[in-house]
C-alpha cells in the first residue's frame, strides 16, 4: 500500500552521500529494479533488490522513491515480499498526476530506486495477541503488506487458520490478490502448509461479480459468514489486520469492537491492528 505522507520532507535535511554526481541522504540507499509487472491501467507490482544489512518484519512499510532533480521523492510503500526473500516486493497504483507514481509507473527493469533504511509499521504479527483464526481485511493496494503476512512461515505457527479479504471496484483490480493466493502452494517456506489453511474472499463494488459489496456491509449482513461456511468473530479466538481506505478502516474497526476486540500496537499487543502511522 502506497501513503502520502507530509514527513517524507524532513529526510532532505540528512546528512547525505554522493553518487552519480547527485546527494543521496544517510537514511536511504541505491537499488535496482528487477522485475515490473502492470496487473492494469491502474495497478503494478515490481520488485527491487534488497542491501544484505536491510531487515524487516513481515507486514512493515519503508520510505521508497526516485530522485527528483537533486532531491529525493519519497513515499511510504508496504513491503509486499516476506522478510526472508532475497529481494523486495512493492504493489502500487498508477496515479497520472501523483508526484511520485507518475514517474514510478514507468521504471523498467534495471532502472534505480531509494530504498529508506528503517522499516516501520504495525501491520505485523508481534502486534497481535495468540489466537486460532487471523483475518486479514484489505481494500485496494492494502493487499500489499498481506502478501507479505501470507508467505512468513510464523504466520501458520501462531494460527490454524488464516482469512484474507479484498475488495476492490473492478474484477480485474482483484488479479494482483488472487495471485499471490494461487502462488502460496509454490511458495518454498509454506506451499506445504498454506493451500490448506488461507480462505480467499474477494468481492468488488462495481462490476458485477461473485460476491459483490463492500467488506463491512458484508460482514454487517452476515453474508461474509454465510459463504465462507466460518462462524462470526470471537474476540477468544479471532484476531484481524486491517489496511485500506481511510473510510472502510473506520467501519471495519467498529465492526471488530462491537464484536468485542480491542486494537493492539506494537507496544501493546491486542486482538486487531491497524497501520495509521501515515494520513493520507
Amino acid at each position: 500500500m502506497t501513503y502520502n505522507v507530509s514527513e517524507t520532507g524532513t529526510i532532505l535535511d540528512q546528512e547525505s552521500t554522493e553518487t552519480e554526481g547527485v546527494k543521496l541522504p544517510k537514511p536511504v540507499s541505491e537499488q535496482t529494479v528487477t522485475n515490473i509487472h502492470h496487473w492494469t491501467d491502474e495497478l503494478f507490482s515490481f520488485r527491487i533488490t534488497r542491501p544484505p544489512e536491510f531487515r524487516f518484519r513481515s507486514g512493515e512499510f519503508v520510505m521508497l522513491g526516485l530522485m527528483d532533480g537533486s532531491k529525493p521523492l519519497l513515499r511510504a510503500y508496504s513491503i509486499a515480499s516476506p522478510s526472508w526473500d532475497e529481494e523486495l516486493d512493492f504493489y502500487s497504483i498508477k496515479v497520472k498526476d501523483g508526484p511520485l507514481t507518475s514517474r514510478l509507473q514507468h521504471i523498467q527493469k534495471g532502472d534505480k530506486i531509494l530504498l529508506g533504511r528503517k522499516p516501520t509499521g504495525t501491520l505485523v504479527l508481534d502486534a497481535l495477541i495468540p489466537g486460532k483464526r487471523l483475518f486479514l481485511f484489505s481494500t485496494g493496494t492494502g493487499m500489499a503488506p498481506f502478501a507479505s503476512i501470507l508467505k512468513e512461515p510464523e504466520t501458520y505457527e501462531k494460527f490454524d487458520e488464516v482469512i484474507v479479504t479484498h475488495t476492490c471496484r473492478n474484477v480485474a483490480d482483484l488479479d494482483y490478490s488472487r495471485s499471490v493466493v494461487e502462488n502460496l502452494s509454490e511458495d518454498p517456506l509454506v506451499g506445504d502448509v498454506a493451500p490448506g489453511r488461507v480462505k480467499y474472499y474477494a468481492t468488488t463494488t462495481r462490476e458485477d461479480f461473485a460476491y459483490k459489496g463492500r467488506i463491512t456491509h458484508l460482514i454487517a449482513s452476515g453474508k461474509f459468514y454465510e459463504d465462507l461456511e466460518i462462524p462470526a468473530l470471537d474476540p477468544r479466538t479471532d484476531r484481524a489486520m486491517i489496511c485500506g481506505s481511510t473510510p472502510m478502516i473506520a467501519d471495519t474497526k467498529d465492526i471488530l469492537e462491537a464484536a468485542g476486540l480491542s486494537e493492539g500496537s506494537n507496544a501493546k499487543p491486542a486482538e486487531f491492528v491497524v497501520e495509521k502511522a501515515f494520513v493520507a
